[in-house]
């Protein structure tokens, strides 16, 4: 696909009712009641919003759309939509298209196969969604999609926008505050700014629909190592191939013409591996998004006649996919809070919001590593190719430095020869360049932000998102109360900051975080090192991360609990499709191709033998070889189906996930070590899957 430069702009947003839509489109009260209701969290009168409503709908059926729909994120963390029409019957057989401000406002779904956690009863199976009016709608395939949230019949949210939404709102609060005490009267509010990094897969359609492996759990359950993978590094930032670039082009102009401003894409490190990354925006429209995004690489990648894979781990000994979270505080006049300024007293403010943000991430490194943690991504996480379980912040060496001398009150010098001191007329400039060269951290300053490298590529942003938000809000609130009390502000200030860097330090690493090593000396620290889900969900609802979100009304405790049903049962139905999904693979392709393949092997035993020639010992040690490994492989199959047939129930919380991963997952591991065995030796005619080397070179 060729593109024209000239009409990207035009095209950008094109298919997005976005501000500038609204000022064309309203009248100046109604849009001045509508920014008046987004800048201070006011609702929408009816008048005013069946005024949107009626623009909205002209402005979507000049673009094609018949139908709208609630777009929301309710907790499978994908999207949900229920679609209707525009039309309403009229006297004499005729429709009207409308659109009524009640519709925008609120609509109603069907709850009851949503996961909830307990929060409704059966009968309370309704749900209502309500617009979102700071995330802008858009038209695609013909419908008129308006971001909501979603709650359940009794208020209690059951998606990942709300919290989002309430976590923004009160991290607005406590940064506006700390800039009080900056004098700093101008800004309003300051919004988190996020920028996702994803990756993901592309392979032949034809190579993945002979994987029921791939079609059923994103993927494969099995799989020997292929000869070449990414050893050379040579896939790796490489020329894209024109399959893969037409696919490429193709997704930007869709993304341009919902307003995703995607920026970047390269190959990634395995093959078959690639990247996209947008501009940073707002951390609700960046989730928003984020969920496009993922629907689009699918969707897009079916046209060219290629899967996208958004599993973490789809292949096994392959680098998996990752979503890097980057993650700064923007205030509404342009200025980066995590960025080290330029004068004295923009040093001592960026200081705080480090100390805030360290201190956070040590107090909730369990909700941190909680935020990240299903299924998919206990297959990358604590790998040699992904951040480890152990969440660590790391700074560089300037700015571990800047802090050191902070903490023993020693001197540090920059390039002026200024004597370090936190205050906010004779602090000196920070080095600016405190850009990151660890990429085995999980937590890393790069210059201006913060990079979360824990989140799968499949999760949705809104959660890490959100625990960020909620952590540093806390932070800062506690800061807030110390400061605005002090008699001294400077004095205050200077032990605030170094008291806090003293008693945190812990968190801080700059070396290797695949390292034995630095498992034990963080042991020794006394950091938290949760290897898998099962081991993080009690950490979920520790008092201490139950307090931290329900004392700033981001979930209720209610709402925490549900949460923590919700990833358990998650845990154990995926586990549970898994085993399944491998049984039937085993029993009907598997086992079958290892018979044959040892009659063929035993034959030539026999025809070797009533020959009178000695029989090859490549022929019968290949064929005892075969055979131990199909016994032990029909073995493990026999024990798995038992395992499944005693197993507790889906929903049995804690004993349930622990009993998957034990028993179940522990079985899955192992015969996949064996089907693995198996592969290299079964002659390449029997064997009925496509090898990792055929699917990952095929594109």
């Amino acid at each position: 696909m060729e593109r024209s430069h000239s009409r990207i702009p035009e095209l950008f947003g094109s298919m997005v009712f976005n501000d500038e839509q609204m000022r064309r489109r309203l009248e100046p009260a109604v849009y001045d009641a509508w920014k008046n209701s987004i800048d201070h969290n006011l609702p929408l009168g009816t008048q005013v919003a069946d005024a949107i409503a009626g623009a909205m709908k002209d402005w979507a059926i000049e673009l094609g759309a018949t139908h709208f729909t609630h777009w929301f994120q309710p907790m499978t963390g994908f999207t949900a939509e229920k679609h209707d029409s525009f039309i309403t019957p009229v006297e004499g057989g005729k429709v009207l298209m409308e659109l009524s401000g009640k519709e925008l406002t609120r609509g109603e779904a069907d709850a009851s196969s949503f996961p909830s956690g307990g929060l409704r009863a059966t009968f309370e199976a309704r749900g209502y969604t309500a617009w979102d009016p700071t995330s802008c709608a858009f038209v695609k395939d013909q419908t008129l999609y308006i971001p909501t949230i979603f709650c359940s019949y009794s208020g209690e949210t059951l998606d990942k926008k709300t919290p989002l939404l309430r976590s923004m709102h009160v991290l607005d609060t406590q940064c506006v505050r700390i800039l009080r005490l900056f004098g700093n009267t101008a800004v309003q509010h300051v919004t988190p700014q996020v920028g996702p990094e994803q990756e993901y897969f592309l392979i032949d359609k034809q190579a993945y629909l002979r994987r029921e492996d791939l079609k059923l759990c994103g993927r494969t359950l099995f799989g020997s190592k292929p000869p070449k993978g990414q050893e050379l590094d040579d896939h790796y930032y490489g020329s894209i191939r024109p399959r893969v670039a037409a696919f490429m082009h193709e997704l930007d102009e869709e993304l341009w013409k919902l307003g995703v401003p995607a920026k970047t894409e390269h190959n990634e490190v395995a093959p078959a591996q690639h990247e996209i990354a947008p501009v940073y925006s707002d951390a609700n429209s960046a989730t928003d998004h984020n969920q496009i995004i993922m629907e689009l690489l699918k969707r897009i990648a079916d046209r060219h006649d290629l899967v996208c894979l958004l599993h973490e781990k789809p292949f096994a000994g392959v680098n998996g996919s990752g979503k890097h979270d980057n993650w700064s505080l923007a205030t509404d006049n342009g200025e980066n809070l995590l960025k080290p300024g330029r004068t004295p007293s923009q040093n001592a403010q960026f200081l705080l919001f480090l100390a805030a943000f360290i201190k956070g991430v040590d107090e909730y490194q369990e909700m941190l590593r909680c935020c990240v943690s299903y299924p998919g991504n206990d297959h990358r996480l604590g790998g040699n190719e992904a951040p480890p379980a152990v969440v660590s912040i790391f700074l560089g060496d300037e700015l571990t430095a800047v802090i050191d001398a902070i903490i023993s009150g020693e001197e540090y010098v920059d390039v002026t020869k200024k004597k370090l001191e936190i205050g906010v007329d004779v602090l000196p400039e920070i080095p600016q360049d405190t850009t990151d060269r660890n990429r085995t951290s999980p937590i890393a300053f790069t210059g201006n932000k913060f990079e979360f490298r824990m989140l799968g590529s499949s999760q949705s942003v809104a959660s890490p998102n959100t625990v960020l938000n909620t952590m540093m809000a806390e932070e800062l609130r506690q800061f807030a109360d110390q400061l605005e009390g002090a008699a001294d502000f400077r004095a205050a200030l200077q032990s605030l900051i170094r008291d806090t860097f003293r008693q945190h330090q812990r968190i801080l690493f700059n070396g290797n975080g695949y390292s034995a090593s630095w498992a034990e000396e963080a042991a020794r620290r006394g950091l938290s090192n949760l290897k898998d889900t099962v081991d993080c969900m009690p950490a979920y609802i520790k008092d201490k991360n139950v307090e931290l979100f329900t004392r700033h009304g981001v979930f209720t405790e209610k709402e925490m609990h549900a949460r923590y049903e919700i990833h358990l049962e998650n845990y154990c139905k995926v586990t549970n499709i898994e085993a399944n999904t491998l049984l039937d693979m085993v029993r009907r392709y598997v086992l079958p191709a290892v018979f044959r393949y040892q009659r063929k092997l035993a034959e030539g035993v026999c025809r070797q033998t009533q020959a009178g020639f000695t029989v090859s010992r490549a022929n019968y040690e290949t064929a005892e070889r075969v055979t131990q490994l199909g016994d032990r492989l029909y073995d493990d199959s026999h024990a798995l189906a038992q395992k499944l047939d005693h197993a507790p129930a889906l929903d049995g919380g804690i004993e349930s996930a622990r009993y998957f991963r034990d028993e179940i997952a522990a079985l899955i591991h192992a015969m996949a070590e064996s089907i693995n065995q198996l592969e290299t030796l079964v002659g390449a005619e029997y064997w009925p899957f496509p090898t990792y080397a055929d699917i990952l070179f095929s594109v």
